[in-house]
């Protein structure tokens, strides 16, 4: 006992410090154990240096020395991450891997792994986020991480992988009211903020088919403070359960937000753009919704008197919605926004111009509900400044009697010839 017992910790020490890469180990055990055959080492000895190479002229010369000694390295790497990926670090395992694949599919499997992380978003705000997947320009990381320890990438991996899970939670999310990645990374907004307005949406209005604008949000947290005892913001019932441990810390959040959401004596509109608050949640900003909620209100308080003509500068609804332009370029397109409307998700903030995107989308409408100039009137009339009323109207008129057939083609030629009409007429970027 006594003559044998110092060997123990030595084996030990020496198998703690074996710092072979995790392939070496993999190979030499599997020719131990018998798994490996002569066979199969000649095939890995042959498939070696035509992985070496195909490595080489990927991240740089094959001609050269230098380059091919690196090659060897990742080769090496490659096939380590995979074995310990895929096996879990257990050697007989890894060694039946080798035993019953090709060499380059494991060094493939792990270039597989590494271009997955490098493709996973780091920051969950929806503009950052590239959606490509793996691009050439990416492969200078890719060259880096070809080098880099298993115990790396799985550190790479835990900060990488919940921001892309909570990404997918707040698609699911907004997919079920017909939003997508594009129309949040238009909108400027992150994960976070989507998933809890999903949450109260969800909590106070579960049968809701669109996402709320400002004003259907305002009216949400209206609801909230009427309700009384405790929120528990549950999730969806069909909500996929691989993310459901993500949301809990953004679920969280909401729970803290909820006592000054509630409290009646905060101003909302203040309190939603306090630093506190500012990008916390998420809606659509949709002027017109707001033009449309402040018709209902006259309706509702007139009773059947006139409505007070508005001042010089125009009634405090143009103010907001123009916000101060008067360039005819920006005027015609809110005005085309009026009289058409195109899809809330493809709608900017700033109603006196259009992206690309929205100008198709606006397109598209005037071809499936057609156009509609009288409402841009009524909107001059009820809420331009009275000196400009005329000018406006007879600019909308003139712009509608010259354009209306461009704009209301069907075909393909015609469609192209309406976009140009637009980025000619109206005020478009991007």
């Amino acid at each position: 006992m006594s003559a044998s017992a110092p060997t123990t910790p030595t084996a030990s020490a020496l198998s703690l410090h074996d710092a072979r890469p995790f392939f070496e180990k993999a190979l030499a055990y599997g020719v131990q154990h018998g798994l490996l055959s002569a066979a199969k080492l000649d095939a890995i000895c042959t498939e070696a240096p035509k992985g070496m190479v195909q490595i080489a002229r990927y991240f740089g010369n094959e001609n050269l020395r230098p380059d091919l000694e690196q090659a060897r390295l990742r080769i090496v790497n490659l096939v380590s991450l995979y074995l310990l990926e895929s096996c879990g670090g257990e050697l007989h395992l890894a060694a039946q891997s080798l035993r019953d694949h090709s060499l380059l599919s494991r060094s493939k499997g792990g270039s597989e792994m590494l271009k997955n992380l490098i493709a996973m978003p780091q920051n969950t705000h929806f503009a950052m986020h590239d959606r490509e997947g793996f691009t050439e320009a990416q492969i200078p990381q890719l060259a880096k991480w070809s080098l880099q320890s298993h115990a790396q990438y799985q550190a790479e991996l835990a900060v990488r992988q919940p921001i892309g899970q909570l990404i997918d939670a707040a698609l699911w999310l907004a997919a079920r009211f017909d939003l997508q990645a594009d129309d949040l990374e238009e909108a400027g907004t992150d994960a976070e903020a989507v998933i809890r307005t999903g949450l109260l949406l969800h909590t106070l209005a579960p049968k809701a088919q669109q996402w709320p604008d400002t004003v259907a949000f305002e009216a949400l947290i209206a609801t909230l403070r009427k309700k009384t005892g405790p929120i528990t913001l549950p999730l969806p019932a069909q909500f996929p359960a691989e993310l459901r441990e993500v949301v809990e810390r953004v679920r969280a959040s909401v729970l803290a937000d909820l006592p000054r959401l509630r409290d009646p004596s905060q101003n909302l509109r203040i309190l939603l753009r306090s630093p506190a608050f500012n990008g916390h949640y998420f809606w659509l900003e949709d002027p017109l919704a707001e033009i449309e909620h402040y018709h209902h209100s006259l309706d509702d308080e007139a009773h059947g008197h006139h409505q007070e003509v508005p001042p010089s500068s125009g009634s405090k609804t143009w103010q907001r919605v123009t916000q101060g332009q008067q360039d005819e370029h920006a005027l015609l397109t809110l005005f085309l926004y009026l009289s058409v409307g195109a899809p809330k998700r493809y709608v900017p903030a700033d109603k006196t111009l259009l992206t690309e995107k929205a100008a198709v989308a606006l397109l598209r409408s005037i071809h499936q509900r057609g156009l509609h100039p009288e409402q841009a009137l009524d909107f001059i009339r009820s809420h331009a400044p009275v000196l400009h009323q005329g000018t406006y109207c007879a600019l909308w008129q003139s712009f509608v009697e010259e354009s209306r057939r461009t704009l209301c083609g069907d075909h393909h030629g015609q469609r192209q010839e309406a976009l140009a009409l637009l980025r000619r007429e109206c005020h478009i970027v991007g």
